[in-house]
């Protein structure tokens, strides 16, 4: 028997990690931008368009211009009222996954909130199926045309969970391209809960919750990254290693990623941007301050203390 599911590609687009996950309305014009020249293009290019897009936000979002009209022109862009189109839903009680910046009873209460405000709109977004997938969606990374596709197949065994280990770099000024090599599990996975399960957020938060000590984190935490995906779900959690499925995006304006990094392989050719959409974009110009110039001219381990020692010691 064919079971139903409902899959939400999830961007967490404000309120994660420090300054409230806000950096100011330049910041989010500039991610706003990032999404809609190179996201978009690669969401409209799935080759399985059965999913609906889903943003999160802070709740100051809900009274921010910048975002309506950008939501507005989402919902144009893919559903514009016929059968076929993808559906966009916002929801505007910040980040629905464990956010690890904050301690971890302020970030179980954070989560925990955040998910029962969500669950007021999505219960009727999901409607009546057997399962739901969760898949991350950066806000300025993007998939192979077959993400999709590869993601509901594999989520149709008895796995739990799945994700990408392997991928691209692109610097999304000059459209250059390398293989992406990561070390640890990167943040491209999805996760396949029981409606049930997904709509109550006690529920959800222990499904999604640690079964194994993993460094500092003990069993029953909520994931705290990425990284521990496969300490939550041990062995039903599967990784799609034939296919190079995730491209990340660098432009000068990330948080933590540039494009010189260890990770980087050896540079490819452009044609592999046709399989994720984007082939025929332009380079992005963004607004970087000198600041920040200077910053992404030093070696990738002084960035990397110099990151730790602003964000973690800091806290500016």
């Amino acid at each position: 028997m064919e079971h139903k599911i409902k899959h939400l590609m999830y961007v967490p687009f404000t309120g994660l990690g420090l300054y409230n996950g806000f950096r100011g309305n330049a910041w989010l014009k500039n991610r706003i931008e990032i999404f809609k020249q190179f996201v978009v293009p690669s969401l409209k290019h799935q080759t399985n368009k059965n999913f609906v897009l889903w943003f999160s936000w802070r709740p100051e979002e809900k009274n921010n211009p910048i975002v309506q009209e950008f939501i507005k022109s989402m919902q144009n862009t893919f559903w514009m009222g016929s059968l076929d189109g993808i559906k966009v839903v916002s929801t505007y009680t910040g980040i629905c996954f464990y956010d690890d910046k904050y301690p971890d009873d302020v970030a179980r209460k954070r989560l925990a909130n955040s998910l029962h405000g969500a669950m007021q709109t999505l219960v009727n977004v999901i409607g009546e199926c057997d399962h739901v997938l969760m898949t991350i969606q950066p806000s300025d990374d993007i998939y192979h045309k077959d993400a999709v596709e590869g993601i509901q197949k594999v989520l149709s065994l008895h796995y739990n969970a799945v994700g990408f280990r392997r991928g691209y770099i692109c610097n999304y000024n000059t459209k250059e391209v390398a293989e992406y090599n990561p070390q640890t599990n990167p943040p491209f996975y999805t996760i396949k809960f029981p409606r049930a399960v997904f709509i109550d957020p006690n529920e959800h938060i222990q499904y999604t919750s640690m079964k194994r000590q993993k460094g500092k984190y003990e069993p029953g935490t909520p994931l705290p990254s990425h990284e521990y995906v496969e300490d939550v779900f041990l062995g039903k959690y599967a990784i799609i290693d034939d296919l190079r499925g995730f491209m990340v995006g660098t432009h000068g304006a990330n948080i933590s990623t540039t494009f010189t990094n260890p990770y980087k392989g050896q540079i490819v050719d452009e044609e592999v941007l046709k399989d994720f959409g984007i082939y025929d974009v332009p380079g992005i110009k963004i607004k970087v301050g000198i600041g920040k110039k200077i910053f992404l001219k030093l070696p990738f381990k002084v960035q990397r203390k110099l990151r730790y020692w602003f964000n973690e010691k800091l806290k500016i």
